[in-house]
């Protein structure tokens, strides 16, 4: 039995163990994946997917920082595939996103990605071709650091969400396209009507109906996709994914959220949770009930159960249509009881930003922009009033990350503390501090009724790329015009994201943006090439809201010529 055929059983073995076992048994060298054609099984249903070495998810893959990988991925598919390691950094060549890095794997060809291990902490990785991703070609990363941790564990786990769908990504695309509510199934009623008229009044009720309909949104418009079953690390809430603890033992969970579009309220009955890392960086520790992980971040926390019993993971998607559980037990077989979720969020007009008595008597007829039957329906950057960098929020730090109204503003259950991006401080600030040279702003805009999501107002297929000087710092403004939260990722490169602590601001690779609200991030552009920079709910970054980032200059004076004209359109 070769070398590589034992990493891989061993990694398929600590996959289905749901185990990310303590560094000794971190490998280094050459990894062998293959792309295949897989069935799920999410407990509830069963359906043809993606996934990698036979199974979805993939294995877990544990590299070392200061050592260089290689990895040769074998497509078994009939189509065309890739891979992007993400929150990586790494040579732009090995980023793995087709017609911006490199051309993608083709049926029945293997590519070998080469790259060093700059890094450390919890990442993942994903196809970045079609719909691939969401039909479960997705698994994770632990990189061991070169350095001691600057926290204690005695057990390690990787605890990896995802949304499982019954129909496929392009199926999800076209009925999305056909009618956008096409899987909102929790959409208000009659009795949602006058149960608000007991509660509010009949005019200020009728208002508030009045204006979504005006804008041709929903209020219930939280989860473009309903109808799925949450998985940790691909096992559903009926076959309850468990992990191992002895009482008094430090457990260390590595939270991702690898879902196409759902983000998960994340608690668990009975413990709190120290946050030590977010995004594979480490933060200063903050302890909290809950917190909101969003689409393609990752969050390390660490548990202490001292009594001998199980304790639920329970992560309550955020339009609370479903939920994904796991069991933390002393032995296997035990289990505890499955929270009831709180009830179904609600947008209100606070939450896109808007106050009735502020924004010209709310008359949408009036509204330059608000034409919904075309592409710039959704400008609402012309909105009297939605200057959002007025806003209270994450510009200053000041306020909690899901600024807004009641809709998006979650509180933990029982009334204890919910994660903040606030929160986050950088343990150990990755970049000296320095004032940006220039802004950059991207106004996150869309058409719900079309399904047409973008940057500025403009799809992918339309838009100039991002251009980028290396060696400057870039501090990109993000101003919400949706009424959904975009988590935005830049490959590549860090963004630091403002949180009103200068040097302390937290790294990431993934920044959600919250409806009517403005975030900043600064990056350091020290990463030459060509990226790519998008929502990562997936249909959203399908349907136009991407762009191409051009860094320009650099050491090495990169010419971009190593993909064929064609190839690299």
């Amino acid at each position: 039995m070769t070398k590589t055929l034992m990493r891989v059983l061993s990694l398929g073995l600590m996959t289905s163990m749901g185990a990310s076992l303590l560094p000794a048994l971190a490998y280094a060298g050459t990894y062998d994946l293959t792309v295949d054609r897989v069935l799920i099984d999410t407990g509830e249903f069963t359906k043809e997917g993606i996934g990698y070495n036979g199974k979805s998810p993939g294995p877990v893959l544990r590299f070392k920082e200061g050592e260089e990988v290689t990895i040769n991925v074998t497509n078994n598919l009939d189509e065309p595939t890739s891979i992007h390691w993400h929150g990586l950094i790494l040579p732009y060549q090995m980023d793995g996103v087709p017609k911006i890095s490199f051309p993608g794997i083709k049926p029945g060809e293997t590519f070998t990605y080469k790259f060093p291990i700059v890094q450390s902490g919890t990442h993942w990785f994903h196809s970045h071709s079609e719909f691939q991703e969401p039909d479960g070609a997705y698994g994770s990363i632990v990189i061991e650091p070169e350095k001691k941790e600057p926290f204690r564990f005695d057990r390690d786990y990787v605890v990896q969400f995802t949304d499982k769908h019954p129909h496929s990504g392009k199926r999800i695309m076209r009925n999305l396209k056909m009618a956008a509510d096409y899987y909102n199934r929790k959409q208000q009623t009659l009795g949602d009507f006058f149960s608000d008229v007991k509660k509010n009044g009949f005019s200020e009720t009728l208002t508030d109906r009045m204006d979504w309909g005006s804008m041709r949104m929903m209020a219930s418009d939280i989860e473009d996709v309903q109808g799925f079953t949450p998985l940790i690390n691909g096992m559903g809430p009926e076959q309850n994914w468990t992990g191992i603890f002895t009482p008094k033992e430090r457990v260390r969970l590595r939270f991702i959220n690898s879902s196409a579009m759902t983000y998960f309220d994340v608690r668990i009955p009975g413990l709190k949770m120290t946050v030590v890392a977010s995004d594979g960086n480490y933060v200063q520790p903050v302890t909290v009930d809950e917190l909101r992980i969003g689409v393609a971040e990752t969050y390390d926390v660490i548990v202490r159960p001292k009594e001998d019993k199980a304790y639920t993971i329970f992560g309550a998607s955020m339009g609370r249509t479903a939920y994904a559980r796991g069991t933390l037990a002393p032995r296997e077989g035990m289990v505890a009881a499955i929270p009831e979720m709180t009830g179904r969020p609600l947008l209100t007009m606070a939450d896109m930003g808007m106050d009735h008595g502020n924004i010209a008597g709310m008359d949408h007829s009036n509204m330059k922009g608000m034409d919904h039957s075309n592409m710039k329906g959704m400008d609402h950057s012309n909105m009297a009033g939605m200057d959002h960098s007025n806003m209270k929020g994450m510009g200053s730090g000041e306020d909690e990350f899901y600024a807004g109204g009641s809709g998006l503003t979650p509180a933990a259950a029982n009334g204890g503390k919910f994660l903040s991006y606030a929160d986050l401080k950088a343990q150990k600030p990755i970049y000296e501090h320095r004032e940006a040279t220039r802004e950059i702003e991207l106004r996150l805009t869309g058409n719900m009724e079309r399904y047409i999501w973008s940057i500025n107002g403009v799809k992918y297929e339309d838009a100039e790329p991002i251009k980028l000087q290396y060696g400057e710092r870039v501090r990109f403004k993000f101003v919400n015009e949706t009424m959904m939260t975009h988590p935005m990722h830049l490959h590549g490169m860090w963004s630091i994201l403002d949180v009103g602590a200068d040097k302390w601001n937290p790294a990431k690779h993934t920044i959600s943006v919250a409806p009517g609200t403005t975030v900043y991030s600064e990056t350091e552009v020290d990463a030459e090439g060509q990226w790519a920079f998008h929502c990562h709910l997936s249909y959203h970054a399908d349907a136009g809201m991407f762009r191409k980032v051009v860094v320009e200059g650099g050491p090495k004076s990169a010419s971009l010529t190593t993909l064929k004209e064609g190839e690299m359109q």
